[in-house]
């Protein structure tokens, strides 16, 4: 259903996506704005004497990826982990998860960015960077949670008991049996919630997190290539979100072979 809902929605959003391109251009010799993309390939790499140099906005790509990609792991980790604890049998297990994901949920993220980096980075010793990564997470950690904690409950609980049966222990059951079904159904909302923490990460730049937006600020306001820095970047968030939609297709598509 995930790959049928991914080939439906193509069309429609190459429709709007050409619709927004008429909109933008039709409007270019009303702005009365000099637009000068010449001079923004530098700002991603150059060539000197035959050698490869990345320009800030190519460095600021590399720290974005690597910042998302850490937090993507760590996101999945602590989502999955508070759906087992919310489903646990302990009281205060239960009393931790609800606390967590409702604390996180109902706070704005700048926020906790600002929380995790001035308040509880100087007492861990912890630099900006993973003061990023550990707010980024902590947040999408706990959307996440409901979504593994839906895709867990959707489970039908004859397969609880016929694991328990066969004689495998809880961990087993939820490792063999139950997490990788579940996985499964929730791929195509764990894929916006990722989608989602691409675009979060952006306020990062808020604790001086040298990523793409912080960058794209910098040069912005050294060059007065406002637009140009800023479509720029619009259009690198873009390649990123739909190259992770595609990747994730494949990986559906290769999980419903495996069926």
């Amino acid at each position: 259903m995930g790959n049928n809902t991914f080939k439906t929605a193509w069309p429609s959003a190459l429709i709007l996506a050409m619709a927004a391109l008429w909109l933008f251009f039709s409007s270019l010799p009303g702005l009365g704005y000099h637009w000068q993309w010449y001079r923004l390939p530098r700002y991603f790499a150059t060539f000197q004497d035959g050698a490869f140099i990345p320009g800030p906005l190519l460095r600021g790509l590399a720290a974005t990826l690597e910042i998302t990609s850490l937090s993507l792991i760590f996101c999945f980790a602590a989502g999955l982990l508070a759906a087992l604890l919310s489903g646990s049998r302990s009281l205060l297990a239960r009393a931790l998860a609800a606390l967590y994901v409702e604390l996180v949920r109902n706070t704005p993220l700048l926020v906790q960015i600002f929380f995790i980096y001035f308040v509880i980075a100087p007492v861990l010793g912890i630099s900006r960077f993973w003061s990023a990564v550990l707010a980024l997470s902590l947040f999408e950690g706990a959307y996440a949670s409901e979504i593994f904690r839906a895709g867990i409950a959707s489970i039908r609980p004859c397969q609880w008991d016929a694991s328990y049966s066969l004689g495998l222990s809880t961990f087993q059951t939820l490792r063999h049996v139950i997490l990788p079904q579940a996985v499964r159904r929730v791929l195509p909302p764990l894929v916006s919630q990722a989608v989602s923490l691409v675009k979060d990460s952006a306020l990062v730049s808020a604790i001086a997190v040298h990523d793409l937006t912080m960058q794209a600020q910098v040069i912005a306001s050294d060059t007065f290539l406002v637009f140009e820095t800023w479509f720029a970047v619009a259009g690198v968030y873009l390649a990123l979100n739909l190259a992770l939609s595609f990747l994730a297709t494949l990986i559906e598509r290769a999980a419903r072979l495996e069926q």
